[in-house]
This record gives structure tokens, sequence and C-alpha cells, in this order.
């Protein structure tokens, strides 16, 4: 039986080009799959790119897998995220201590590592693919598919 409870998930990277809006739409997809309501959401802990759309190339290899990030547009994180979202979740360890700074001692017990979810490397980052070919798309994908099927799971038993 599927929990029918709402839940609300924010992930997050440093730009929120790359990383966290492919782990909103693997999420997103995953979720809807597994019958879940999820409020999702991704952001960035820096404002480089508030507003732009997610990367050209996150955009096309998530596409590969059946996953359209077009509609997402970046933001940055702001305070009201902490109480308004149940999980907040890293895609690195950079970024978690990031929030950690900005995040009010009464919510951050919300704040994880996303692949800590995952089986492939849960005590392991998203790398960011930024400056990379092909293949570091192709492995966050790998990476954020696990983690997101994870997630769904523990979801699930909540």
């Amino acid at each position: 039986m599927i929990d029918q409870k709402a839940h609300s998930v924010l992930f997050v990277c440093m730009g929120n080009i790359c990383r966290s809006p492919t782990a909103e739409g693997v999420f997103r997809e995953r979720a809807a799959i597994a019958g879940l309501q999820v409020d999702i959401d991704s952001a960035g802990t820096h404002a480089y790119h508030v507003g732009d759309s997610p990367d050209k190339r996150s955009q096309k290899h998530a596409l590969r897998r059946g996953y359209d990030l077009s509609r997402i547009r970046g933001r940055q994180v702001d305070g009201a995220d902490f109480c308004r979202f149940d999980l907040i979740l890293a895609m690195d360890s950079e970024n978690l201590s990031a929030l950690l700074r900005n995040c009010p001692p009464q919510y951050q017990h919300k704040l994880k590592l996303f692949l800590s979810y995952g089986q492939l490397d849960p005590n392991g980052e998203v790398p960011d693919p930024y400056y990379g070919g092909d293949a570091g798309f192709e492995r966050v994908l790998d990476l954020i598919e696990d983690a997101a099927d994870g997630l769904v799971a523990a979801l699930r038993t909540h």
C-alpha cells in the first residue's frame, strides 16, 4: 500500500542548473509512477542562474531517459524553504554545509545528502558535471535515479 500523505522535497546544488533540476525531474517522474503526492522543487545555494533553464547538456541527457527538465527555472534557496519543505536534500557536502549555515536550528533535521537514499554510493555525493563531458552527465543520472528510487521507498513507509 502506498502512503498518500503529501510530502515536500527540495533538491539543492550550487547553481540549480545541473544536478538539482535533474533530481527534481527524475524524482517527479518516479514519485508520480509510485502514486505519491509530493511537492517537489529545486534550488541553488548561490544566485548564479536565477530564472535560467537547466543546462542544455543536463536537459539533453535527461530527455534521453524520458525526463523533461525544460519547464524548470533556476532559483536560490530562501529562508521560507527551511520551513516549507519536509526534506531538503543537498547534492554534495559543500552545499549541505551552506544550507546548515543558513538554516535555523529547529529545521536542521530536514537537511541530508540526497545520495543517502541510494545504494550505488550512499555515503557519496553527486559530482558536478558542469565542467566535464557526456559521461559526467550520465553518471549524475545513474546516481540520481538510484537515490530517487530509495527516496520513493522511504516515503512509502511514512
